[in-house]
């Protein structure tokens, strides 16, 4: 090969390159389609542009937890059968001993769903109304530490939830003390920016965010701005993709920086008439953002 056709073949391998970049997953979070059966649910998915599908596999879900056995492969099969994957589910497990979180771990693992999201765990006030923090901490690790065992087993890797307020993993640090003993290749974080936003809206989340990044697997996406509610105090709002208080260049830059390519997953808390409509006019903008920083798919 000569060197001038070398020359002209290298922006053809250049762009071959940038268009081979890993890129996240956009999932629709199920919760937000409850009205849908699971081949509607893909179908809509699909014509929505959304990659994927987040599938709730908890009380009330679109899976319940005593019938994962049987209804999760169900759900899997006609969701993928209508165009859309399932790259995750989420779930409200916070007992790694009781029988639906190896029932659902085992399901979602010889089905190949690659995460999941584990439940909550809150701190709750003592009689002199501050927090065991430290006792907390040693039962919450204890859980994960469980869990990390069962997706080691399964073949499945979970995603820690920073959910603002009284819950465990809402300033991040807090989380990472539990989860720098354990496993990444199994457990990480499942991190969402409007929390983290809302816990630390100045740099806190930049720190939540630096700390997350090296085992980031799932994120959560929604956005939020803080307004006065009817009894005078201060309160999130949750609202449309992109017109709240969340950095999303600055939060997608670090993503692409750090080469995240997991599930994004929309979520749409604030009131709408039409959720669906919603979800889909939020997955829009979440496409644009994802091409800002990764580039055109």
């Amino acid at each position: 090969m000569n060197r001038r056709l070398l020359l002209q073949m290298l922006p053809a391998a250049a762009l071959a390159q940038t268009q081979a970049k890993p890129r996240p997953t956009i999932c629709l979070f199920s919760k937000h389609a409850a009205k849908l059966n699971y081949t509607d649910l893909g179908k809509f998915a699909k014509q929505a542009g959304f990659a994927g599908v987040d599938l709730t596999v908890r009380p009330g879900g679109h899976v319940l937890p005593e019938k994962v056995t049987e209804d999760l492969p169900r759900a899997f099969e006609q969701i993928e059968a209508a165009g859309a994957k399932v790259p995750m589910i989420t779930t409200g497990l916070t007992n790694p001993r009781a029988p639906e979180a190896t029932n659902t771990l085992r399901k979602a693992g010889e089905l190949t769903i690659p995460f999941w999201k584990i439940g909550y765990f809150r701190y709750t006030a003592n009689a002199t109304g501050g927090y065991d923090i430290d006792r907390k901490l040693v039962e919450v690790q204890a859980a994960l530490t469980s869990f990390t065992a069962l997706s080691r087993l399964y073949n499945i890797t979970a995603g820690f939830h920073n959910h603002s307020g009284n819950y465990v993993g809402s300033p991040v640090w807090d989380s990472r003390q539990i989860l720098t003993p354990l496993d990444a290749q199994y457990i990480g974080y499942y991190f969402d920016p409007a929390h983290a936003t809302a816990e630390g809206g100045l740099f806190g989340w930049q720190a939540a965010l630096d700390i997350a990044l090296p085992r980031l697997k799932m994120v959560a996406i929604k956005d939020f701005y803080w307004e006065k509610n009817a009894s005078g105090k201060w309160a999130m709002r949750w609202c449309p993709l992109g017109q709240g208080m969340v950095d999303w260049k600055k939060v997608f830059a670090r993503f692409a920086a750090g080469g995240f390519a997991g599930p994004l997953t929309i979520h749409t808390e604030y009131p709408t008439k039409d959720e669906l409509q919603a979800l889909a006019d939020d997955g829009a903008v979440l496409r644009k953002i994802v091409d800002e920083a990764y580039g055109k798919a």
